[in-house]
C-alpha cells in the first residue's frame, strides 16, 4: 500500500498485520483520486474520512494538500496506527478521532466538502449512510459524499446520487449536495 500522489507520492504505508481492515486497493484509490482531481481543487477542501482503517485515504488527501482531514474510526489499533503514520509522514492537516461513525455523524457540528466512507462490507446499516449524512447536514453545498461498498448495493434511487464507479471488487457511489 502506498500514497499515490502529492507531496508524499510513492511513500509506503506499512500497517501492522493485526488491523481488522480491508484497505482500498491502490488501483481503486488512484482511479478515485483521478475522478476527484477533475472535479475539485484539493487544496481548498475539508475532508471527513469515515471508517478510516489504515488511514490510507486520509494520507492521500493530506498529501494532495487538503486544508484539513478528519479521520474517524472506532478501532483503537487503527487510531493508534493513524497517529503513528501521520507523525512519521509529518502531516499536520490530519485530525484523528476515535468514535463510532454513526454516533459521530449524529453529533457532528462541522460541515465538510468531501466525505469518504469505507465501512466493513458486512456491516449492518451501510445502506443508511447516505441518508444519514444528508439528514444531519454535514456536507457543504456542492460537496461530495463517496461511499465504498460491494456490488450488491445500489443507491441510484437516492435523490443525491450522481454516479457509481466500479474498479474490480471495489465500488464507489458518489452523492452530491445540490
Amino acid at each position: 500500500m502506498r500514497i499515490v500522489s502529492g507531496t508524499h507520492k510513492s511513500r509506503i504505508i506499512k500497517p501492522p498485520a493485526n488491523l481488522p481492515v480491508r484497505p482500498t486497493t491502490d488501483i481503486a484509490k488512484e482511479s478515485l483520486f483521478n475522478v476527484l482531481a477533475n472535479r475539485i481543487d484539493m487544496e481548498t477542501v475539508n475532508v471527513l474520512d469515515l471508517f478510516s482503517g489504515t488511514g490510507s485515504i486520509s494520507y492521500e488527501f493530506a498529501s494532495r494538500g487538503a486544508l484539513s482531514v478528519t479521520s474517524v474510526d472506532i478501532e483503537k489499533r487503527c487510531i493508534d496506527f493513524i497517529h503513528k503514520a501521520s507523525a512519521e509522514f509529518k502531516f499536520t492537516n490530519i485530525k484523528i478521532l476515535r468514535n463510532d461513525v454513526f454516533t459521530f455523524i449524529k453529533i457532528c457540528k462541522v460541515k465538510y466538502d468531501i466525505i469518504f466512507a469505507d465501512p466493513p462490507y458486512e456491516m449492518p446499516r451501510i445502506e443508511t449512510l447516505p441518508d444519514l449524512v444528508f439528514e444531519k447536514n454535514i456536507l457543504n453545498e456542492n460537496g461530495i459524499f463517496i461511499l465504498e461498498h460491494t456490488e450488491r448495493l445500489n443507491f441510484s434511487a437516492n435523490p443525491h446520487f450522481m454516479e457509481k464507479r466500479n474498479y474490480g471488487k471495489v465500488n464507489f457511489s458518489f452523492f452530491k449536495n445540490v
